[in-house]
């Protein structure tokens, strides 16, 4: 049996909160709870004009990858209302395959 997961590619998530409020909508979570939750990098000087200053989208252990949704061969809702289209569903192994050779990417699977 396939497992699935989420590949989750930060370097280029511009902070705008969409995936949050997508899984706080569709789950009915109330205020401060969150399926996943947006955790902000710094910004803090590496080094001259070099800054460090990133996004990254962070599933809890509330997500359960929108389980009725994908019941309906939907995605899920925090892939499907991303803007910055920095989010993929997929099998376990094909989204490894997507992260050889890559930095910034994290690969979530549910328990």
């Amino acid at each position: 049996m396939a497992r699935y997961g989420l590949l989750i590619d930060y370097e280029y998530c511009t902070g705008c909160h969409s995936c949050e409020v997508a899984c706080q909508m569709e789950h009915n979570l109330p205020v401060g709870k969150f399926g996943i939750q947006l955790a902000e990098i710094g910004p803090w000087q590496i080094e001259g004009d070099k800054w460090q200053y990133a996004y990254i989208p962070v599933p809890t252990d509330l997500c359960d990858l929108c389980g009725k949704r994908l019941a309906k061969g939907k995605l899920p809702s925090c892939v499907h209302h991303c803007q910055a289209n920095v989010m993929k569903f997929g099998k376990v192994e094909d989204l490894a395959k997507e992260m050889e050779g890559k930095s910034h990417m994290v690969l979530f699977t549910p328990k």
